[in-house]
């Protein structure tokens, strides 16, 4: 059988139930990576989904999903925190079985985050928990570089979250 197309697009309201799902997924595969705990995502109300999707829509911030056939297999996000700083990469996530270069989840959702941060700014920024190698190594392989910033992890276990920046071609 051959493989789905892979489709690169930005969430709508009506995606809510995927959305919820998907960060669900992500939750349960690497909280330490999301600023937020299953227990906080599982109380969130229809609305506040509705609200989460919406950011594919919005002005200032944006929601990327890769879908394959009907499975949502990830998902970036971005949003200006800081006019100063600029854009801030988010809620990296591809789903176990499709990481990996050969699949090439992670990139598709990538540029795509890129394509909307160039119209903030010449940089893209995130925050990784230093106990996130793979992560670490992936954004190191795409042109991110480790600033030397860091701040406290606000959950349990704690640790430092590390920021890193990309510059835009």
């Amino acid at each position: 059988m051959p493989a789905s197309e892979l489709v690169i697009r930005t969430t709508r309201e009506d995606d809510w139930q995927a959305v919820r799902a998907l960060r669900l997924e992500m939750l349960r595969d690497f909280p330490l990576a999301y600023g937020e705990t299953l227990e906080h995502a599982l109380r969130v109300e229809e609305q506040g989904w509705r609200g989460r999707a919406r950011r594919g829509e919005s002005e200032g911030q944006t929601s990327v999903v890769a879908i394959e056939g009907e499975r949502w297999v990830g998902h970036m996000g971005g949003y200006i925190p800081d006019a100063s700083t600029g854009p801030l990469l988010v809620s990296v996530y591809v789903a176990p079985d499709r990481r990996g270069d050969s699949h090439g989840v992670s990139r598709a959702l990538l540029a795509e985050v890129e394509r909307w941060a160039a119209g903030f700014g010449g940089t893209l920024r995130l925050e990784v928990h230093e106990r996130n190698p793979r992560a670490i190594a992936f954004y190191e392989k795409v042109g991110f570089h480790l600033t030397g910033a860091s701040r406290p992890y606000e959950l349990e276990p704690g640790g430092r979250e590390l920021e890193m920046i990309k510059r835009l071609a």
